[in-house]
């Protein structure tokens, strides 16, 4: 079974495009906390590509900024492509099925407020 469940915040403002036949696609990267500690003791985060479709993806871009606390489920996918030199390029990808705010607009306003 291919299940994957993430919370964290977005590193940037999700890319929001539109395919030629008109479907939105909201690309996105979550910064993840480990669960568990490095050798220095510190708890390291990780950086985690996401992909959701449709009216999803155009809510996920309208309600979250840079920094936004969300939970995702989905499935990891691989895929290749080549780049512009030719390069053949490997990417793992979360394909988010849904996703749910963990923080109202006033917590998110209050807390980089303060930041």
């Amino acid at each position: 079974m291919n299940t994957s469940t993430i919370v964290g915040r977005l590193t940037k403002e999700a890319d929001l495009r539109y395919t030629s036949n008109g479907k939105a696609v909201a690309n996105f990267t979550l910064a993840s906390k480990r669960s568990f500690p490095n050798q220095n003791g510190e708890i390291e985060s990780d950086f985690l590509p996401c992909v959701l479709w449709g009216k999803q993806a155009e809510a996920l871009a309208n309600y979250t900024r840079k920094g936004s606390l969300i939970y995702v489920t989905g499935e990891q996918r691989s895929r290749n492509y080549d780049d512009q030199q030719g390069n053949t390029r490997y990417v793992i990808e979360t394909l988010v099925g849904s996703f749910e705010l963990l923080e109202t607009k006033e917590q998110f306003e209050k807390r980089n407020k303060n930041s």
